[in-house]
């Protein structure tokens, strides 16, 4: 009798033991929700990381607002099931703010760099609240015909290495010259209505020049922008107020320097890879400003399998499978070594001038503020603005005197810091 007993309670043992090792690991992301992203990070991303490591994962997609409200019942609870979190910037700094997520300064990740900028940015205080995971940014496309008409001073590597040289006053006498030699402007932006000329504008130039895209909307500093944008204004093609997207003008050599998304210049590239160089924004009196979308990797508080989180963070940020993210879902690495894991061709191009532009030590990274249905007010007040100054003629402390306090009220409307 003794001897079945035994028996049965090392049979229950056995049995809760494998249903634990079983038990999936959460991985909720606001990232890969689209089904065909879903489909590769279900069956190829974490498929591969379960046939290293013997650890299941369950690829949880959500959209932003239900996540926050899933986690913070479930650490106010105390009864949480999430192990890991992937997510934009402005979501991980809010889930922090009410006290969602872990400290993971104390993990060690081996033989990978971070891009300072991005890994700055993750930071928090002295609390390190996410390993940066995947980015999406803005960039300069450059025809390389560009690069035998440089103005005197410049040179290719100052650009293409984002030299101190390399500035938007550079960028004027460049655009000047390419004027002369062919009599039309080869100076490219999205100005159409679709296009995205408003983070140009707020996440680009206004950092540059004023070291903030808001809080000095009005500033010294932004009239010196406001005046260089109108010396700028002749050498921009006249066909940029219908342009959505900078690839056709690109292929068409309507252009021979564009600024855009990556995403939005990436089909060029793929197309006549040998013909461009993607290359750095210019830097300002301030530093090199430009939008980054950053995407990190976070534990939240009183997570389960924590030890296993970040084993599946490791997996994640190693350089073969940010390039086979980059690959299948257009996200860009945050590691320097991944820049030599990827094979020749478009996507090497891209990637050298992402990495290179946000690993510039005058870097300036601008965050997309979080402004819900106050977005594109926000948006809207800096191409009102460009409109009113540089096409119509309008006094420039006036003006942005005006649009500065719409701006303040809309922060302070929504509750969040100027940025």
């Amino acid at each position: 009798m003794l001897k079945k007993l035994v028996v049965l309670l090392l049979l229950c043992m056995l049995l809760t033991t494998s249903v634990y090792a079983q038990e999936a690991l959460n991985f909720a992301s606001t990232q890969m929700v689209p089904a065909a992203e879903q489909l590769f990070a279900k069956s190829v991303l974490l498929k591969g990381f379960t046939d290293d490591s013997g650890i299941n994962v369950e690829f949880i997609p959500m959209e932003y607002p239900d996540l926050f409200t899933r986690l913070t019942a479930e650490v106010f609870a105390k009864k949480v099931t999430i192990s890991l979190i992937g997510e934009l910037h402005g979501g991980l700094d809010l889930m922090n703010t009410n006290g969602l997520l872990d400290d993971l300064s104390g993990i060690t990740l081996p033989d990978r760099t971070f891009i300072k900028s991005l890994a700055d940015y993750s930071i928090l205080g002295d609390k390190k609240i996410y390993v940066p995971w995947m980015q999406a940014t803005f960039v300069m496309a450059i025809n390389k015909k560009a690069f035998q008409y440089l103005p005197e001073g410049l040179k290719i590597e100052d650009i293409t290495g984002a030299s101190a040289k390399w500035t938007y006053e550079a960028l004027l006498n460049w655009s000047k010259k390419l004027n002369e030699e062919f009599k039309v402007p080869k100076l490219g932006f999205p100005m159409g209505p679709k296009g995205l000329w408003h983070r140009f504008l707020h996440g680009s130039i206004y950092p540059s020049f004023t070291g903030y895209q808001a809080a000095a909307f009005d500033s010294v500093r932004a009239v010196q922008l406001w005046e260089y944008l109108k010396e700028l204004r002749p050498y921009i093609h006249p066909s940029s107020s219908v342009w959505e997207s900078m690839d056709e003008p690109l292929l068409k050599e309507e252009v021979l320097i564009a600024w855009d998304h990556t995403a939005r210049i990436k089909n060029a590239v793929i197309e006549k890879p040998e013909d461009f160089a993607i290359v750095p924004c210019p830097r300002g009196p301030q530093g090199r400003g430009y939008i980054t979308v950053a995407v990190g990797l976070a534990i939240p508080t009183g997570a389960p399998q924590r030890d296993n989180a970040v084993k599946l963070i490791d997996y994640l940020t190693s350089p073969a499978i940010q390039v086979k993210m980059l690959e299948n879902i257009g996200f860009f690495p945050t590691i320097q070594e991944a820049e030599g894991v990827i094979p020749e061709g478009a996507l090497k191009v891209l990637t050298n001038g992402v990495l290179t532009q946000s690993g510039a030590p005058d870097s300036i990274i601008s965050m997309i503020p979080s402004l819900g249905a106050k977005a594109g007010e926000f948006s809207a007040a800096y191409r009102d603005a460009f409109t009113r100054i540089v096409v119509e003629g309008a006094d420039i402390n006036t003006t942005i005197t005006s649009l500065a306090d719409k701006l303040r009220a809309i922060f302070k409307e929504i509750g969040v810091p100027l940025v």
